[in-house]
């Protein structure tokens, strides 16, 4: 059976030490197995702390990375590759530590707008990035999850079909597809058709609404994509993803465009949001 899980962003901007205690806390009272933690400076987190306030409230651990233009690995400046591969495997290293079994998010790319196609040389380098990463990241028992993400996030992997064939040129059995609802929406022309392409590479699935808010207020096809995710018997995770200038992230807001208060009170959103999963996966409360 999957595991629900909440990005930590429905309640704090940061991972200070007292963020991550708040985030835990609230994500067990909101009734999730799992926080996925976003690693917007991996070498300014605390994995100690973090590890102890997982444990302390029974909380699984995924962790997400975007990379910035400086470090993006899909870059033909081979500086730019190297510090997005050292990015990478401070990311991995953190995961590790606090026991994460998932690192995820857009790992191949500069997580951005670009003004021009992805060059043949540039998915090479990105492709070989990804190959290093997940190498390093089997021994430790972490699989890596390629997001596919709209056109204005990145020019490489906008579709799970492309996805697909990255992975494919990638060659490793511990990298996957990470669907999220709120891309999808912009890019596949169906939720159904784009997990049973998946099948069982599919390993991640955000679940966001198309203005990011309420689940159920917005656009999605979540029928379609909770169906489809019966009908292949997927059992990954399952995570719930939203943003509002109310918890702001300097960084991530601006990156990702959050200009509007879509909620205020993350707690209400986050319960909504797991009886809202719940209720379209037939999964009975605990």
């Amino acid at each position: 059976m999957s595991i629900l899980g909440a990005h930590a962003m429905v309640w704090v901007g940061g991972w200070t030490v007292e963020e991550c205690r708040l985030a835990v806390r609230s994500c067990a009272e909101a009734g999730y197995r799992l926080i996925e933690i976003p690693i917007l400076e991996p070498e300014d987190l605390d994995a100690a702390a973090t590890r102890k306030a997982l444990d302390e409230h029974g909380v699984a651990a995924s962790c997400s990375l975007g990379l910035s233009a400086e470090t993006d690995v899909s870059s033909t400046d081979a500086a730019a590759v190297r510090r997005g591969e050292a990015r990478l495997h401070s990311a991995l290293d953190f995961a590790e530590a606090v026991g994460a079994r998932h690192l995820i998010g857009v790992l191949y790319s500069n997580l951005g707008k670009y003004d021009a196609p992805a060059s043949a040389e540039g998915r090479s380098n990105a492709v070989s990035a990804i190959r290093g990463l997940a190498e390093a990241a089997r021994p430790k028992g972490v699989a890596i999850g390629l997001e596919a993400v709209n056109r204005y996030e990145t020019n490489l992997l906008n579709t799970a079909e492309q996805t697909l064939d990255f992975i494919g040129d990638v060659g490793l059995d511990n990298v996957y597809v990470h669907l999220d609802t709120y891309h999808m929406n912009i890019e596949e022309t169906s939720m159904r058709d784009a997990v049973l392409r998946c099948g069982d590479r599919l390993g991640y699935v955000h679940v966001g609404e198309s203005h990011r808010g309420y689940l159920g207020t917005g656009s999605v096809d979540f029928p379609g994509l909770f169906g489809a995710l019966a009908e292949t018997g997927y059992d990954g995770p399952i995570v719930f993803e939203s943003f509002s200038s109310a918890v702001v992230s300097p960084l991530l807001s601006n990156t990702l465009g959050v200009w509007r208060n879509l909620w205020d009170d993350g707690m209400d959103l986050a319960v909504a949001a797991r009886e809202f999963m719940e209720k379209g996966l037939g999964i009975t409360p605990a």
